[in-house]
């Protein structure tokens, strides 16, 4: 059992965090329940599992009041092997969690630091990725892993060791369609078993049938506790003054209408606009990727037009990163014709004309505060053009311009490495899942942003797998499965093959 009794949580000022804490907070979560804690980005959710696990503030140093008990035994008692038998943690980013540099062993280390003799460790490995249906993902490098399968990795991670209490962060951040249905059927069996499981988490739909209560926070408090049926019952009007996502995929549609236009720039000027909307600005033919393994992509052949928004579709590890960074020229192994505006470009013209927001922006964001990020890197002349208040109001991100970008919540961090792309002033700009980890204001913000590139005649590509973010701002869609594009859409004249495409069909 997971319990907060009037339980709060100032951070101190040096603490590496943008939340502003939580504030007497009291909820259980039984055995064999699921608590669902939503709410804006920055609002306490991940502080709340935070101090569930102890890493507040044992790592993220402040000041703890109230109680917070697993299984009846307060947190701050427990040494931090005893919480590790007692809850598994998933972070917001794998990444941050990882030890190993290969995937058994990660799945290995928390039972070899519980001290469990070999054999019984390779027998549990083994087990955890059967149930799991990952044993496809054994003995691979970390660092050759999709970011959705990174994510699985993580979950077995956790699973391998059974604990009593689960603390899930974001868990569905970088999933495709089939990997969120088989964390669902995974959270469904730790849920039959008794397992007492607090989920914080923006990404609402895979939830509905499997969360018994709903916990919305509000700058720190609990605004309302919601049993499933009173959940349900909320109409989309409520649901977005909560700052909160669709229920179900079924309810997004594409706005009807033209694109509302934004005439005022925020880019600097200098890098002028590129070809008409009809033209494809970036074009590829016969793109390749291949590493040591074999190859990544198959003769792609691609057509982004300047002036719209392009998403890319596919499921994790199907190819959408690989060619966002070929596209780019950041990939060394390629083969193929790119072309912009129709001339062939080398990788190092591609690197020039373009900006990138990768999966993982902690690789992207270097200085030592918000703003000064916004232009890192950047020539003086550049950065000197650069409305950078402009563009941090445009991302609301206005109010934490002074603070370090490692302080930041997941959502803000996606916010600034949107920023920053935004600056370069590059023609081309390639996102890859800007919205992971974002609530729904943070998602339509960057959605307006990417329309409002687009007007400027920027040749916007976005790999995604957000039909919410594909319905309020893209125009086309191209769907990769095992390194081909298999499939083409128009958003508005065919949005029920873009459901399918994403796997979002009923």
């Amino acid at each position: 059992m997971i319990r907060f009794e009037r339980a709060s949580f100032v951070y101190r000022a040096d603490a590496a965090t943008s939340e502003r804490g939580v504030h007497d907070v009291s909820i259980s979560v039984r055995p064999g329940q699921v608590a669902v804690v939503c709410g804006r980005s920055g609002c306490g959710k991940s502080t709340l599992l935070r101090m569930a696990n102890g890493l507040a503030p044992r790592f993220f140093p402040g000041r703890r009041s109230g109680r917070v008990l697993l299984d009846d035994e307060d947190v701050g008692g427990l040494a931090a092997w005893e919480i590790a038998e007692r809850a598994g943690s998933l972070f917001q980013n794998p990444r941050t969690q990882f030890f190993n540099v290969d995937t058994t062993g990660e799945v290995a280390f928390a039972l070899e630091n519980a001290g469990w003799p070999s054999e019984r460790i390779r027998a549990r490995v083994e087990r955890t990725l059967r149930e799991l249906g990952l044993e496809d993902l054994a003995d691979r490098s970390i660092f050759r892993l999709s970011g959705g399968q990174r994510q699985k990795i993580a979950y077995a991670s956790v699973w391998a060791l059974r604990p009593a209490n689960l603390l899930l962060d974001e868990p569905t951040s970088n999933l495709d369609a089939d990997s969120i249905e088989a964390i669902t059927a995974f959270v469904a069996a730790a849920k039959t078993t008794g397992r007492s499981i607090l989920v914080a988490e923006h990404r609402l739909t895979w939830l509905s049938g499997l969360a018994d209560t709903y916990i919305h926070l509000d700058s720190g408090r609990i605004t309302r506790v919601m049993s499933a049926d009173e959940f349900a019952a909320l109409d989309p009007r409520e649901l977005d003054s909560m700052g909160l996502r669709a229920r179900n995929l079924d309810d997004v549609a594409p706005a009807v209408g033209p694109h509302p236009a934004h005439p005022d720039a925020i880019l600097p000027d200098g890098d002028g606009s590129g070809s008409s909307g009809n033209d494809a600005a970036l074009s590829a033919r016969g793109l390749s990727v291949g590493y040591g393994s074999g190859p990544v992509l198959h003769g792609v052949d691609v057509d982004v037009r300047a002036g719209e928004v392009t998403a890319l579709v596919g499921g994790n590890g199907a190819g959408k990163t690989t060619a966002c960074r070929a596209l780019c020229g950041f990939e060394r192994r390629t083969s193929g014709v790119v072309r912009i505006d129709g001339r062939r470009a080398s990788r190092r013209s591609r690197m020039r004309a373009s900006a990138m927001v990768f999966q993982d922006v902690d690789y992207q964001l270097f200085a030592a505060s918000a703003a000064a990020d916004v232009t890192f890197g950047l020539p003086h002349r550049r950065a000197r053009t650069v409305d950078t208040d402009a563009i941090l109001r445009a991302l609301a991100l206005d109010d934490v311009a002074g603070m370090h970008p490692a302080t930041l919540s997941g959502g803000q961090k996606q916010r600034l490495a949107v920023a920053a792309c935004v600056a370069a002033g590059k023609r081309i700009i390639v996102f890859d899942e800007p919205t992971s980890g974002i609530d729904v204001d943070g998602m339509r913000r960057v959605g307006r942003l990417l329309r409002r590139l687009a007007d400027e005649s920027r040749t916007i590509l976005v790999a995604t797998h957000d039909l919410e973010l594909i319905a309020c701002a893209c125009d086309r869609v191209l769907h990769v499965d095992d390194g081909r594009v298999v499939g083409r859409a128009r958003v508005r004249d065919d949005f029920d093959a873009v459901r399918a495409m994403t796997g979002a069909s009923a």
